[in-house]
């Protein structure tokens, strides 16, 4: 079985896209290494999604906010998937990634709307994102991406986002 690099993209990458990363890269280490990047990355990581982060093993020092760009350099590493992680109800804007990845839209509220808020509120929102990352990335990681089509394949990764 390959390994397949899958990148998590997302408004700032300081949650959604770090837990996805962090799940990918931990729960699902034997198929995928996870990266994330943002259109607008912040300077800093959501204290929340570091607190998922740590839960799910992923060292600290792998995880920083970093820009798209850095996937559309030359010597960047090649990716198989690229799955978008948006708020459609914010209009998110998706950013062109060179290569022939397959490619999915997966959607997800942003957290950083939720403010500094009730921690409690803020913690099962961050939560709750965990949880449907997890069973996106297992559906993806059952799949026998060796055999399936181009074709098929982002069909299937569209409907990921529909079955859960």
């Amino acid at each position: 079985m390959s390994k397949y690099n899958i990148l998590f993209v997302c408004t700032h990458n300081s949650a959604r896209s770090v837990i996805a990363e962090a799940v990918a890269s931990t729960l699902y280490s034997d198929r995928f290494v996870g990266f994330s990047a943002g259109l607008h990355p912040q300077d800093q990581i959501n204290p929340y999604a570091l607190e998922i982060t740590d839960e799910l093993g992923r060292p600290r020092d792998q995880i920083r906010s970093k820009s798209w760009e850095e996937f559309a350099e030359p010597n960047a590493p090649v990716m198989h998937f690229i799955i978008y992680l948006y708020d459609p109800l914010i209009g998110e804007a998706i950013p062109h990634i060179p290569g022939n990845p397959a490619s999915a839209y997966w959607t997800f509220p942003d957290p950083s709307s939720l403010g500094e808020g009730n921690e409690a509120v803020v913690r099962r929102a961050m939560r709750s994102i965990m949880v449907g990352l997890k069973k996106r990335i297992e559906i993806l990681a059952s799949m026998p991406l060796e055999t399936i089509s181009s074709i098929a394949l982002q069909k299937k990764l569209a409907e990921i986002n529909q079955t859960v």
